[in-house]
C-alpha cells in the first residue's frame, strides 16, 4: 500500500470519526433502536396479555349443545370445556334460551360430523372468544374420536398410542466428534442471522452511499482536478474506501459489543413480561425454565461469530464500496444514482431473502453457493458459521474470493474514475467506460 493511500485513508477516517454525527449515531443509535424495539415489545406483550385475558377469561359461560348426532352431546358434557358450563338443549328452544339469557352461546353439532368432514358452529353475541372456541374444539374433537374408536371396538390403550408425540432433539459436534453444545433452535439462528444480516446490510448501504456521494461531489465540483495532480485515481479511491471502511468497522465493532450485552440481558428482561402461572410453572421458576416454557430462543453469540461478522462486514463493505465508487463517478446527482443503487444491492437483498433456506439446509447446494459467491457471501456465511459445521476451507475460499473481488472492483472503479475526471458536465458513456477498461 502506497504512502499516498495511507494519507487519504487517515484523512477520511479522522474527518468522519471525530464528527459529532458519528459519535451520536454510534452511541445513541443502538440505544434509540433498542428503546424503540423495547417499547414495541412492551406494547405488543401488553396487547397480547389483554387479548389473552379476554380470550381465556376464567369467567364461566353457559354454553348450550345442540346435538344433531344424538350421541356426542353426553360425551361433551362429561369432558367439559374448561371453566365453562355445558348443557344439552333442544334445537327448538335454543333461540329462546339465548334471548332469555339462559345460555351465553351454543354450539350446533351437525349430524354428518361422524361420517363427513362437517364442522360444528359456535353461535354467540360477540363471535366467540378464542379461548372458548379452542376449549370447545378440543373437547368435541376428543369426544368424536372416542366415539369412533369405541364404535370400531378399539381398546382404550390404543388411544394413548395414537396421542403420543415425538420430538427429535439434536447435539452439535466439533471436529474431534465431541459434543460442542446443545444445538440451538432454528428460530434462534433466524433471529441471530436476521440481526447480523440487517446490521451488515444497513452498514454496507450507509457507508457505501457515503463513498458514492463523495466520489460524485468531487467530480461535479471539479475539486478532484487539484487532487489527482498528486494522487493517482487508484490510490485516491482505495484511500477513500479504506478510510470510510475503518469508520464503519469501528461503529460495527461497537454495535457488536452492545449486541453481546443485549443478548446477555435479553433473558432477564423478557422474564419480566412472562407470567409463570400461564405456563403452569411455580412463581420461583428459573429464567431457563421460563424461556423454555415460552419457547423463546436466546441464541448464544461466541467470539468467533463476532470476529467473522466483523471480517465479513469489512470485506462486504470494501467490495460494495468499490462498486458504489464506480457508480459515483458515472452520475452527476443523487437522483441519477438511485436508479443504479437497487440493482447494485440486489445480490445482498437476495441473500437475506434466502436466509430461511440457509437455516433449514446450511450444507445444501444453494446455501454453499450463496456463501461462496462474493456479492452474496456476507449474510449466508455468517448464518452458517453461527449454526456450525462449516468446513474451514469454505470459509477461507469465500473470504479470499471476497477480497479478490474487492481489488477487482477498485481496479475497475479507478479506470472509470479516470475516464470521467475531466468530462465536466458530461457523463461517461458505456462505450467510453468499456474502452478505458480495455486500454487500462
Amino acid at each position: 500500500m502506497s504512502h499516498k493511500t495511507l494519507v487519504v485513508t487517515r484523512s477520511e477516517f479522522m474527518r468522519r470519526v471525530t464528527s459529532k454525527t458519528f459519535i451520536l449515531t454510534t452511541l445513541l443509535g443502538p440505544v434509540l433502536l433498542g428503546g424503540f424495539i423495547a417499547v414495541m415489545v412492551m406494547i405488543s406483550v401488553s396487547t397480547i396479555e389483554d387479548s389473552l385475558d379476554e380470550s381465556f377469561s376464567t369467567e364461566s359461560l353457559q354454553i348450550g349443545i345442540v346435538d344433531e348426532t344424538e350421541v356426542l352431546g353426553t360425551r361433551i358434557m362429561d369432558q367439559g370445556a374448561g371453566e365453562n358450563t355445558i348443557v344439552l338443549i333442544a334445537p327448538d328452544s335454543v333461540e329462546d334460551a339465548m334471548i332469555n339469557g339462559e345460555i351465553d352461546a351454543y354450539v350446533q353439532i351437525p349430524s354428518d360430523i361422524i361420517t363427513a368432514n362437517a364442522q360444528p358452529v359456535l353461535h354467540s353475541r360477540d363471535g366467540g372468544r378464542y379461548g372458548v372456541r379452542l376449549a370447545l374444539s378440543e373437547t368435541i374433537e376428543r369426544s368424536l374420536k372416542d366415539f369412533l374408536l369405541a364404535q370400531n371396538n378399539v381398546a382404550p390403550d390404543v388411544r394413548a398410542i395414537l396421542d403420543r408425540s415425538v420430538w427429535v432433539e439434536s447435539l452439535a459436534y466439533d471436529e474431534e466428534r465431541e459434543v460442542r453444545e446443545e444445538a440451538e433452535s432454528d428460530d434462534a439462528y433466524f433471529i441471530l442471522g436476521g440481526i447480523l444480516g440487517m446490521l451488515m446490510y444497513m452498514g454496507i448501504l450507509i457507508y457505501g452511499t457515503l463513498i458514492l456521494y463523495g466520489a460524485m461531489e468531487e467530480r461535479t465540483t471539479r475539486v478532484v482536478e487539484v487532487i489527482v495532480s498528486s494522487v493517482r485515481p487508484f490510490d485516491l479511491l482505495m484511500g477513500k474506501v479504506l478510510g470510510i471502511g475503518l469508520v464503519g468497522f469501528v461503529q460495527m465493532a461497537t454495535w457488536a459489543v452492545m449486541l453481546v450485552g443485549v443478548t446477555i440481558l435479553a433473558a432477564p428482561l423478557i422474564e419480566l413480561f412472562i407470567d409463570p402461572v400461564m405456563y403452569d410453572l411455580p412463581a420461583n421458576a428459573s429464567t431457563q425454565e421460563l424461556m423454555a416454557a415460552a419457547d423463546i430462543p436466546i441464541p448464544g453469540i461466541s467470539p468467533a461469530i463476532l470476529i467473522w461478522f466483523l471480517l465479513y462486514f469489512v470485506g462486504g463493505y470494501l467490495l460494495y464500496g468499490g462498486l458504489f465508487a464506480a457508480v459515483g463517478t458515472m452520475v452527476d446527482s443523487p437522483q441519477e444514482s438511485q436508479t443504479l443503487l437497487l440493482p447494485l444491492m440486489m445480490p445482498i437483498i437476495i441473500s437475506i431473502m434466502f436466509m430461511s433456506t440457509v437455516i433449514v439446509d446450511p450444507d445444501g447446494s444453494l446455501a454453499v453457493g450463496l456463501s461462496l459467491f462474493p456479492l452474496t457471501s456476507q449474510v449466508p456465511m455468517i448464518v452458517r458459521i453461527a449454526i456450525g459445521g462449516v468446513p474451514l476451507w469454505q470459509i477461507l475460499l469465500s473470504y479470499g474470493l471476497l477480497l479478490g473481488s474487492f481489488l477487482a472492483s477498485i481496479w475497475v472503479s479507478a479506470r472509470i474514475y479516470r475516464a470521467s475526471l475531466l468530462m465536466y458536465g458530461k457523463k461517461p458513456s458505456l462505450k467510453t467506460v468499456i474502452g478505458y477498461l480495455r486500454t487500462g
